[in-house]
């Protein structure tokens, strides 16, 4: 398995859905993943995915 580094695109599903976003961090286990922009908030939209359920899309 490869893991992304900083800067990937990868894909990853939650809640039923598909989506994608840009690898902020890396952990041991997992990768921090910025994956939009709430406008209601005015911040990014951040998720933690485990390295077992992500797939690199553009490196």
């Amino acid at each position: 398995m490869t893991t992304a580094k900083i800067g990937d695109v990868i894909s990853f599903k939650r809640e039923g859905k598909t989506l994608e976003g840009v690898v902020s961090g890396i952990r041991e286990n997992s990768v921090i993943v910025q994956y939009g922009f709430s406008k209601a908030k005015d911040e990014p939209l951040t998720t933690i995915v485990n390295h077992k359920n992500y797939k690199i899309t553009k490196k």
